[in-house]
């Protein structure tokens, strides 16, 4: 973080040293215009702010302010540019950061990044004379290239800070955060905005920068929304659906499945033992257990198959459209995968006055087959259920499936509607 902040403090000061040189016509106006509508734009989203606060104060900033600082990158010098990025994000901190606990030196890193890539577009954006940015396929092109090096600038240093700052420090984890297709949508969207703003201001005049306004907050709200209905559908513990957004989307795959003429397996499985880790260690070691399965669970899964949480130490995932007669073997085939890998982890917890390892986790898996054990959702799970219990009076650590894991005579249960919580 330091490196970055002396690097973006140097190059501007290199930029100062070197002179402005010839201003842009208009440009005190230009400069006003996009300072006022960035800070209008973070006044305007305070009631957004307020509402996601109050939903959870865990969920990020929604900042949408690189439609002001592109179009400077765009419009201005370089040193001005930066000095509008400067003034916004300080409006912001002081506004929206300042009353989020964001740290100051958080705020300080990602100014300094907007001001690296601000210097960044500005550079490639100067490759073509101004008079042709706006009206001329190079301009065009130059244009485009200046959103991609602003964004890649942006994206690549925020991205290598959280990593770093994590367990996981590789370059696999540098590439899956990077690669997150909403946030780099949402980015990409922002710039293009500031892409258009700044030919507007260009060809019309410096306020009709004020035109962005309007659906620059429409897209604010529209992204709260989807952040809010994220988040009322995931398990904060384990990032897995929650039980009801497991129901939902797990009904929706049975329905394609029987309107096919397909084959859907449920899978319920259950930590053999769990209890005996959170006495132990405590319940913040067991809930990183509980994170750590479910990573094992993803990754033994296909991106299309079905993974929740129902509550406790219990995992559900319905697997659509697997091969063979029934589908049976192929799923009890992924659920041997889901065992085998929970019982050679090793979770390593840091903390305390030493760091806790957890190891020797076994899991008890119970299966139904679709349509073969049952009709419908509830069904399933209820002989799901039934197997894994029956895995667990076998032993434990162990796969059960269908109805021939239930013993004769057994009474199903029937919870209307069958959740965990």
């Amino acid at each position: 973080m330091l490196v970055v902040e002396v690097l973006a403090v140097g190059l501007l000061a290199g930029d100062a040293a070197a002179g402005i040189g010839p201003l842009p016509d208009a440009w005190l106006l230009t400069l006003g215009v996009l300072v006022g509508a960035g800070i209008l734009s973070t006044e305007a989203s305070l009631g957004v702010e307020r509402v996601r606060q109050k939903s959870d104060d865990a969920s990020p900033h929604i900042d949408l302010s690189s439609v002001w600082a592109f179009a400077a990158a765009a419009l201005l010098p370089g040193v001005l540019a930066a000095g509008v990025a400067v003034v916004i994000y300080a409006h912001l901190y002081a506004r929206v950061w300042s009353r989020s606990d964001v740290p100051p030196h958080r705020a300080l890193f990602s100014t300094a990044t907007v001001v690296l890539a601000v210097q960044a577009a500005g550079f490639v954006t100067d490759l073509v004379p101004a008079d042709e940015l706006f009206h001329t396929l190079a301009g065009l092109g130059a244009v485009v290239l200046a959103l991609l090096a602003y964004a890649a600038v942006n994206m690549v240093l925020v991205v290598a800070v959280i990593v770093l700052s994590g367990p996981n420090r590789d370059f696999a984890t540098f590439v899956q955060t990077l690669c997150r297709v909403d946030e780099a949508v949402l980015e990409f969207a922002t710039l293009s905005m500031g892409a258009l703003a700044a030919g507007a201001m260009a060809a019309l005049g410096p306020l009709y920068a004020l035109l962005v306004l309007p659906p620059l907050i429409v897209l604010h709200r529209t992204v709260l929304v989807r952040q809010l209905e994220e988040e009322a559908s995931v398990d904060g513990k384990t990032g897995l659906l929650n039980s009801a957004a497991w129901h939902n989307r797990a009904g929706r795959a049975l329905r394609r499945a029987e309107r096919e003429g397909g084959h859907a397996t449920a899978l319920v499985l259950d930590l053999d033992h769990f209890k005996l880790i959170n006495d132990r260690y405590g319940h913040l070691v067991g809930d990183q257990v509980l994170a750590a399965v479910a990573d094992a669970v993803r990754a033994e899964v296909r991106e299309g198959d079905v993974v929740g949480r129902f509550g406790g130490e219990e995992f559900v995932v319905l697997l659509p459209g697997v091969v063979g007669e029934d589908g049976r073997t192929a799923a009890h085939a992924v659920a041997e995968r889901i065992r085998k890998r929970i019982d050679t982890m090793r979770v390593d917890v840091p903390g305390g006055p030493g760091p806790v390892v957890v190891s020797h986790l076994t899991v008890s898996i119970g299966g139904a087959t679709f349509p073969r054990d049952g009709s419908d959702l509830s069904r399933l799970l209820e002989v799901a259920d039934t197997a894994m219990y029956a895995a667990k009076r076998a032993g434990r650590n162990t796969v059960r499936m269908g109805l021939h894991a239930v013993p004769d005579g057994a009474m199903l249960p029937r919870p209307t509607p069958y959740r965990r919580t």
